[in-house]
């Protein structure tokens, strides 16, 4: 019998369909059905895993399944094409390469087996994961610009939303008729946010007695829960948002009046102000930590 290692991959969690990805799975369990004498002995799952992002040195599945090929474990890696093993081209023809080497027979369903019996293939190998390295950075560019172009188009982009904001669906659809999310003024968090820049402006708070001055009073962070921590508050000021400006690094669209929270004044004194206290404690530290080598 020979031992298969069937490993199924994809991007993003959107890509998965109630925790599994069948698309992959029923085409690896078809091909070795059509070979009499394999058998699927054990099945890797990554979901979400970029294997144009993620080193293969941090992504759990090959870690495993290189520890298992050393024991002996499996004779077949098998795939459903070679660019889910990655697609980075500066290592993932060697991972290829090191199965091989280690008496592993790679396949993909759809392209076969990846042999190194003469020095083509291994420029062929090489080649196939250039391509899939190159397609990666181009859809990386595409979806960049994408968001870019919705940022400046003042539009929510999804992901973490702020203190101060709610998401709502307003009626915008996306081009597959799906409800997308808008991003609207929370007006009770709001108005708590907005005293807390000005608490560090005209007051003199810093992160540790805002923190406390909203644990006080009950006031519940996003996340639902009562715990504030100066990291946590230095995390909420700063955000281009609460001058009503979407943003994605250094893209900012024009201010939405019906988002902002504070007026420009309040906002970058309280940059500053936070980012000066922060640098105070933080050389106080140096300093105490420092010791006079001529005392010794």
């Amino acid at each position: 019998m020979v031992r298969v290692y069937a490993l199924y991959r994809v991007s993003t969690k959107g890509q998965v369909d109630h925790d599994d990805i069948p698309m992959q799975r029923l085409d690896c369990q078809k091909f070795v059905a059509s070979h009499p004498d394999w058998e699927i002995t054990k099945e890797f799952y990554e979901k979400g895993i970029s294997g144009y992002k993620v080193s293969s040195e941090k992504r759990d599945a090959i870690v495993q399944i290189k520890a298992d090929a050393l024991a002996g474990k499996f004779d077949v890696l098998l795939v459903f094409m070679f660019d889910r093993l990655g697609r980075k081209d500066d290592e993932t023809p060697f991972v290829v390469q090191w199965f091989v080497a280690h008496g592993i027979r790679v396949w993909s369903t759809k392209e076969g087996e990846q042999r190194f019996d003469h020095h083509v293939d291994k420029l062929l190998n090489y080649i196939r994961f250039w391509q899939a390295s190159g397609e990666s950075e181009k859809t990386s560019i595409r979806v960049r610009a994408k968001q870019q172009q919705m940022v400046l188009a003042g539009e929510y982009r999804g992901g973490l939303i702020p203190f101060g904001f709610d998401a709502v669906h307003l009626g915008r659809v996306n081009k597959k008729n799906k409800p997308v999310m808008d991003l609207v003024r929370n007006e009770e968090e709001a108005a708590i946010k907005c005293e807390v820049y000005h608490k560090i402006v005209d007051e003199g708070y810093g992160g540790n007695r805002i923190a406390n001055w909203l644990n006080e009073r009950g006031i519940k962070t996003k996340r639902g829960t009562t715990l504030w921590r100066a990291t946590s508050v230095r995390a909420m000021i700063g955000n281009p948002i609460d001058r009503g400006q979407m943003h994605l690094g250094e893209t900012l669209s024009e201010p939405i009046d019906a988002l902002r929270i504070v007026d420009d004044y309040y906002f970058y004194k309280a940059i500053e102000l936070i980012e000066d206290r922060g640098k105070a404690i933080s050389e106080g530290r140096k300093n105490a930590l420092r010791t006079d080598a001529g005392g010794l």
